[in-house]
């Protein structure tokens, strides 16, 4: 870059109101540490005196500032605090590959110098987290060896299920944290045995769980479950759908709703399944596992665009000719946007006379791997037990929980556990604002390059029919329109695919992560700018 145009962004920037990360910032006023804040995005950081946000506090300082005896107690409390702090942040996450600290997991530190106690709790982001114990553990065992630490009170907890996008949805679906798809583009491979052993398994796992059979043709929930009430109730005053439930997992299908299987055209199923999915009264969960109906068409396309998939797992055979309709299906999420986090290949081989066979050949799900990239496969076997539990009504990881096909299904709710919570992470924070530079930060998720936004361009660069002519293609926003020094009032995730904008003026602007990373870039991204309270 030329010492020319280096000048020129230099005096834009100067003159968007930005604080180039070559100056200096002025020096602080004199600060007074009172207290200390751990949050996703930072750690640490100083409050100062007198501009006190008291919701975001994880400690609160109850001595007077006006007393020198109170000040002194203070910064000991403080310096405590901060000894706490740095013990935990040597525990990493080992999915998001940071300290729980920096992670916004330390909640309500709580210090008691005399009796030399310390209490905390570990908020995570799911009641299934698999390595929850060894974080309690790990917690317990970095702060007892404090010199001054007698006691340690560790507690768990799990941040509330909602969605990151829980203004763009139905009611139903509003307190969803993940959605789940179980999808095989082929019938007959064992998608719903898989969808409904891993909704079990999660289950087992501690997390508030819900099913959606979202086959209208021919429902397989009502064989492979027997709950209490087969028949789904409605709220007359709500007008909304109560799930039924079986071993504290909630349950939708159109086969508990009197119906049996439809005999209907494609656009009314793709209306029943939409009534079916967001009327519901799923409540709080933490995952919602959807198990998809075969196929690529409006059924499919309807469910991906109505419910904001997190994530899918895909289902297959050994033959060749599932993984040619296992390959549209994982195309159609490409496109959509929604990751494929794992390969199931069921039926791949069974055990006799002490050796292994494989009566459909090998290679199917390991070749769906290699080719789109898809990170974890699982194979299952050809098991009697497995294919009884699915006619029986109970799930087979419930049936005999310590099985091989538990395990295998332990390990899959495991993968499924983690790549959500990557993904809701990446996702959460693909696209954020930031004040001191006045200037957009955009990190696709799945991508390791992180650049610098003009809000204005952003803005200018609007292509929904409100800024251009659908049928002339003609710009109908102007240069000029558009304030130099405007700032986004609210930046949100839109699925996996995109944020939405909302700007001063009250237009709100879809911007895909495909557009942001077409458009002009400012300067090479400095660090993290210091955030003041």
């Amino acid at each position: 870059m030329s010492s020319q145009t280096v000048h020129r962004l230099h005096s834009y920037l100067r003159s968007a109101g930005a604080c180039l990360v070559s100056s200096p910032r002025p020096p602080p006023r004199r600060l007074v540490c009172i207290a200390t804040v751990s949050d996703r995005n930072q750690s640490n950081v100083l409050l100062w005196k007198g501009r006190v946000s008291h919701n975001k506090l994880s400690v609160a300082a109850k001595a007077s500032s006006s007393a020198p005896q109170a000040e002194t107690e203070r910064f000991s409390e403080t310096s405590l605090q901060k000894e706490v702090l740095k013990a935990l942040s040597q525990i990493i996450d080992p999915d998001f590959g940071t300290d729980i600290v920096s992670c916004g997991f330390v909640k309500d530190l709580v210090i008691d110098e005399a009796l030399g106690e310390v209490s905390f709790r570990l908020e995570l982001t799911t009641p299934a987290c698999p390595v929850k114990d060894m974080f309690e553990k790990q917690a317990n065992e970095v702060v007892a060896v404090l010199p001054w630490v007698k006691k340690v009170n560790v507690t768990m907890s799990a941040q509330p299920a909602k969605p990151i996008f829980a203004g763009q949805l139905p009611p139903g679906l509003s307190r969803i944290s993940s959605i789940v798809a179980v999808s095989s583009c082929k019938g007959g491979v064992g998608k719903s045995t898989v969808a409904v052993n891993l909704a079990y398994t999660l289950a087992g796992m501690g997390a508030r769980v819900g099913i959606f059979d979202a086959d209208v043709y021919g429902p397989s929930l009502p064989t492979m479950v027997n709950p209490e009430s087969r028949i789904l109730e409605m709220d007359p005053e709500k007008k909304t759908i109560i799930p039924t439930e079986y071993l504290g997992v909630k349950l939708v299908s159109f086969g508990f709703a009197g119906q049996g299987r439809a005999i209907m055209r494609g656009p009314m199923v793709s209306g029943v399944i939409n009534q079916l999915l967001t009327t519901t009264e799923w409540g709080e969960l933490d995952y919602l596992v959807i198990d998809m109906p075969p196929g690529t068409g409006d059924i499919q396309l309807t469910l991906c665009q109505v419910a904001p998939l997190t994530a899918a797992v895909i289902v297959t055979t050994p033959q060749k000719l599932a993984f040619i309709d296992v390959a549209k299906g994982v195309r159609m999420f490409s496109k959509l946007k929604v990751p494929c986090v794992a390969v199931v290949e069921n039926m791949c081989h069974f055990d006799a006379d002490g050796k292994r066979y494989y009566p459909f050949g090998k290679g199917s799900g390991s070749q769906v791997v290699q080719q789109f990239g898809i990170p974890h496969l699982f194979d299952l076997p050809i098991r009697p037990t497995l294919s009884a539990s699915g006619d029986s009504g109970v799930p087979e990881v419930v049936a005999d929980p310590l099985s091989e096909v538990a395990r295998t299904f332990q390990d899959l709710g495991v993968c499924v556990v983690q790549q959500c919570a990557k993904i809701r992470q990446q996702v959460s924070t693909a696209v954020t604002y930031d004040k001191y530079l006045k200037a957009i930060r955009v990190k696709v998720p799945n991508s390791d390059e992180e650049f610098l936004l003009h809000p204005a361009t952003v803005r200018r660069n609007d292509r929904s029919a409100q800024s251009v002519d659908e049928w002339t293609g003609e710009q109908k926003i102007q240069f000029g329109d558009v304030a130099e020094d405007i700032e986004p009032e609210e930046i949100r995730p839109m699925g996996n695919y995109a944020v939405s904008i909302t700007w001063p003026d009250g237009f709100s602007q879809i911007a895909p992560y495909d557009q942001l990373e077409t458009i002009e870039r400012l300067v090479d991204v400095p660090p993290l700018s210091p955030v003041e309270v």
